[in-house]
């Protein structure tokens, strides 16, 4: 049994899917379901290495982040509804923040090199969080993108040799693909919100920007896997079963996410030989 918790497997996919499935079934009612991304994600932190936040390394702070967005996206689908400016200077600060993540990191560059990681990582976490905030009152659309934003920055960040960050990845998109089966199988809309979108945008974009400034992942990945979530906002008639909306969505953000995958694949094979 100890053999089984501890592989990467079941503590990055098995596991989180199956909290983030009871977590979305359980507080459906309440219209919580939302914090499946969240449970998941925080299920793989704990079986990984553990909720520990001393001392704070980018990768602790991309963690606490992570348990933060939640919070924040209650706030933003329950105490108070965020107009479209609101939505954009959450998505400037959700960039902005990438500064403080990454600080300890980009001190160590040299100027123009600190200036264009940050600059470009803050650019793509702003982006995709935007686009996130964009489609939390569409849980279909929503838990489409979380889930291949996930399963994108995971699978980029393990080809770009960091597989801490890739597991993270894949249990955000596990997290994100059990509220999406529970909607396939009730066939009806569940109630997402900004408790879903936001940990899931914000802390997959940290995520695949931590990639690229502590791995291999290369630089131009970073905009390939913003088409991500866009690839999921392919328009499907209304009336078309749930389950067919999931996979359409599902394959054409992966087509997208594909690209990232090539890109990252090719520079490692470029980086090695």
């Amino acid at each position: 049994m100890e053999d089984l918790f501890n592989h990467p497997a079941f503590q990055g996919g098995v596991a989180p899917f199956a909290v983030g499935l009871i977590v979305a079934a359980a507080l459906q009612w309440a219209r919580l379901s939302g914090l499946a991304v969240a449970a998941g994600f925080v299920t793989a932190v704990y079986l990984i290495s553990g909720l520990t936040f001393e001392p704070l390394t980018a990768t602790r702070k991309i963690v606490l982040l992570g348990c933060i967005a939640p919070a924040v996206g209650l706030l933003m689908d329950f105490a108070f509804k965020p107009t479209r400016i609101g939505r954009a200077l959450v998505a400037v600060a959700s960039g902005a923040v990438c500064v403080w993540v990454f600080w300890s990191i980009l001190v160590q560059k040299e100027l123009i090199e600190a200036l264009f990681f940050g600059g470009i990582t803050s650019v793509f976490v702003a982006a995709v969080t935007a686009i996130g905030l964009s489609i939390a009152q569409q849980p279909v659309r929503a838990s489409t993108a979380g889930l291949t934003l996930g399963l994108g920055a995971g699978i980029s960040a393990m080809l770009g040799a960091s597989a801490l960050y890739a597991l993270y990845g894949i249990a955000l998109g596990a997290g994100a693909g059990a509220f999406l089966l529970l909607q396939m199988v009730l066939g009806r809309r569940i109630f997402a919100g900004a408790t879903l979108t936001l940990p899931a945008a914000l802390t997959s974009g940290l995520l695949a920007a931590g990639a690229m400034i502590q791995a291999t992942l290369p630089w131009y990945a970073l905009p390939a896997l913003v088409f991500v979530p866009v690839a999921a906002l392919v328009p499907l008639p209304e009336k078309m079963p749930i389950w067919q909306q999931a996979f359409l969505r599902s394959g054409c953000a992966m087509m997208a996410a594909g690209i990232a995958f090539t890109l990252t694949w090719r520079f490692a094979g470029n980086a090695i030989t």
